[in-house]
């Protein structure tokens, strides 16, 4: 069981908080702040928290990182605990700031294309209420049932159609944050176009809590989309299933999705939702098409059997497409229903797809690794999934060897450590090899200046 922090002190400076902060807004129950202490990354270290604060107004957050200044305490911010990196995870003694009460969609503005929300504010929340308006909201984690803004944002998360449409980063427009000197401040714009300025907005897309504590977006919304079209093609190894992948990226389309999830994925799933899934096949594709004429549709279905699908087709079954893209979302809930699971995201240029992938099984071999695949495989961002038995400690060492072997390879064909969950603290050292000493520099720099009191999630991206 999670307990607050009992350090000399702590009683203190609780009592301090609540001075300064509604006593409804402070959490020190050992059973209620527990589920606030670390995301879903497995075996990503996390502390006992001082208290957890749920701010209700830009303000209160404010007064949380004031006080963490004044008392030099950590702060956490945290959406819904949804990262894979342990990004959010709480720090020993320090403050859990959780937007989880701040969930107003303050505008939709049809006229500007775009929305202004609270960070607490659930992906799939907001795409909904986009829709009522003929609008869309694209970046669509496979989490977006549950995750919000707050942490998309500061993830700069990624999704199922970003292989056409981008990620979040390409969509936020503005932003309200509290800076690492307790200020309140507004970054970007809501016009269509600004250059007034470095883009510290940008700056801040991605940066997982060290440079700002999120307040509010504003983000850009598109024209609602067409119906799309639905390819699936079966494939007898991953490796062929990339190569697919490559000879689509070769011929030019742009599909607005391309999923590859395997037959440990499907089954998995199946069995605990039964939906009925075929499994025969040990890798499927499943593109998208969102064009008017069925071309592109097409063309991708040509593609598949080019590079040597068992079957592919332009699916007429609407149901039965949906199920598939939806086994595809449920797939890691699915496969922690097995034993803990360490999630990889690492991106590679699409051309080095099949090769990655053979790196990938290439580690499950050498250090008996259970792996199962899943992927935005059309921009290259693959999900390793390493499956281990509960309590099985030799299984734990050999999978984190896997997970490092796999981060490498990553790098040594031109990629990164990350496409879109965050550094955290499981890829620190992954980081540390993919930049120079001269980049590194550069960061620490960046964060001393926008976090000169250090008390904004210390210890994460660059570790300790």
């Amino acid at each position: 069981m999670t307990e607050p922090s009992t350090e000399p002190g702590s009683d203190r400076l609780r009592a301090a908080l609540r001075q300064v902060l509604p006593a409804d807004r402070i959490l020190t129950d050992p059973d209620t702040i527990r589920r606030y202490c670390h995301d879903e990354a497995e075996w990503a270290p996390h502390g006992q928290p001082l208290a957890v604060v749920r701010p209700r107004t830009a303000e209160q957050a404010q007064t949380v990182v004031r006080f963490a200044i004044e008392h030099r305490v950590p702060v956490v911010p945290r959406g819904a605990g949804t990262g894979l990196s342990g990004g959010a995870n709480a720090i020993e003694g320090g403050l859990v700031l959780a937007f989880d009460a701040m969930t107003a969609i303050r505008e939709i503005d049809p006229a500007e294309r775009l929305a202004v929300v609270e960070p607490g504010v659930v992906n799939e929340d907001l795409r909904t209420a986009c829709a009522e308006h003929g609008l869309w909201y694209p970046p669509d984690p496979a989490s977006a049932p549950w995750s919000t803004i707050g942490g998309n944002v500061a993830t700069n998360a990624g999704g199922v159609c970003c292989v056409k449409y981008g990620v979040t980063r390409d969509y936020v427009l503005g932003m309200q944050i509290v800076d690492g000197r307790g200020e309140l401040v507004r970054l970007g714009r809501r016009t269509a176009k600004g250059v007034a300025g470095y883009d510290l907005c940008g700056l801040l897309v991605g940066s997982e809590g060290t440079l700002g504590v999120l307040t509010e977006l504003t983000v850009k919304l598109l024209p609602a989309r067409a119906p799309e079209r639905t390819i699936a093609g079966s494939f007898d190894s991953v490796v062929t299933a990339g190569a697919a992948v490559a000879r689509v990226a070769e011929a030019g389309i742009v599909p607005s999705a391309l999923e590859l999830v395997d037959r440990h994925c499907l089954r998995a799933v199946d069995e605990w939702k039964n939906m009925g899934l075929s499994v025969d096949a040990d890798v499927l594709l499943l593109g998208r098409s969102d064009e008017e004429s069925p071309r592109q549709a097409e063309a991708i279905r040509d593609c598949f059997e080019a590079a040597g699908a068992n079957w592919a087709a332009v699916s007429t079954d609407e149901y039965e497409a949906e199920a598939l893209f939806q086994a595809r979302r449920l797939a890691y809930p699915a496969l922690e229903r097995l034993g803990p699971v360490l999630t990889e995201d690492v991106c590679v240029p699409k051309g080095k797809v099949p090769e990655m992938l053979a790196r990938i099984e290439r580690a499950g071999v050498e250090h008996e690794t259970h792996i199962a695949n899943i992927a935005h495989a059309g921009d290259g961002n693959l999900h390793p999934l390493l499956i281990t038995r509960p309590g099985d400690e030799a299984a734990r060492v050999r999978a984190q060897a896997a997970f490092a072997d796999i981060l490498e390879a990553a790098l040594e064909l031109g990629g990164t450590v990350t496409g879109e969950h965050g550094v955290g603290l499981l890829k620190a050292p992954g980081l540390r090899a993919e930049l120079s000493e001269p980049a590194l520099e550069m960061h620490h720099q960046v964060r001393t200046a926008l976090d000169p009191f250090g008390i904004l999630n210390p210890g994460k991206v660059f570790g300790q």
